[in-house]
């Protein structure tokens, strides 16, 4: 029970990695805020872990929007009075070539991946400063390091969060908050299955060092260490959890 007694806020909780990381948080005895702008997948991983005797709590959300962003997170506060761990997590990845991409879909998954995390933090952090402590993690992507065809917003919204990661950590250390970065690589996710066939899944596996699919669990876990006491002398840093496919 590593997370007794913390809470947490993990957006994108609905599914993928998001649901991944709650689940875990639950089983190592956080409380857990579940922010995500999927209503009903939202309510089912609710219900699920209610079941299971887990405290969890919800809130709809869309981080493309201030007020929403604002009216979840606020009602955390009021509602709890108390915040640990903030994983910013939710981000959307449509595919689209450069050439024929829009200025307001470019400007779409910035809004959500880069500013939706800067809409969450600003609101955490001055509780965190207030309590002098806290938790911060981002989930970037190793398409970061890769590079990756019809992704350039994609990519660029989670090269921009490694940034952000690093400013943050120098700012807010001096008030003992913690912020780290996740570089998750090809997971084995029910979104992915809608992009990706088994075939160019295996390709990718061909070429990590461990000759397996990587599961939100393994990001999880990785999330798990940097929530608690386990990683306090660690901050401003980019862990890759992708089965050695890219090393830097």
């Amino acid at each position: 029970m590593l997370m007794a007694g913390k809470t947490a806020l993990v957006t994108g909780a609905a599914n993928g990695i998001g649901e991944g990381i709650a689940r875990l948080f639950v089983n190592e005895g956080a409380r857990v805020w579940l922010l995500d702008k999927e209503p009903k997948k939202l309510e089912l991983v609710a219900g699920e872990l209610r079941k299971q005797g887990a405290s969890v709590e919800m809130r709809v959300a869309d981080l493309s929007r201030t007020e929403e962003v604002e009216s979840a997170i606020n009602g955390l506060f009021r509602q709890t009075g108390a915040l640990d761990v903030l994983v910013n997590n939710a981000g959307i990845d449509p595919r689209q070539p450069f050439l024929e991409m829009k200025e307001e879909q470019w400007s779409e998954v910035l809004n959500v991946n880069l500013n939706g995390a800067y809409r969450c933090t600003r609101l955490a952090a001055p509780y965190f400063v207030q309590q002098r402590a806290g938790k911060v993690i981002n989930i970037s992507s190793v398409t970061f390091y890769w590079g990756m065809k019809y992704l350039a917003h994609y990519v660029a919204s989670k090269g921009a969060l490694i940034g952000f990661t690093r400013a943050l950590a120098r700012e807010l250390g001096e008030f003992n908050i913690h912020v780290n970065c996740i570089t998750p690589g090809a997971i084995q996710t029910e979104r992915e299955s809608q992009t990706v066939t088994p075939e160019q899944a295996g390709e990718v596996v061909a070429l990590q060092s461990l000759r397996r699919r990587i599961l939100p669990l393994d990001i999880a876990r990785v999330c798990v260490f940097l929530a608690t006491e386990l990683s306090d002398g660690v901050t401003g840093q980019t862990v890759n959890v992708d089965g050695g496919w890219i090393m830097h």
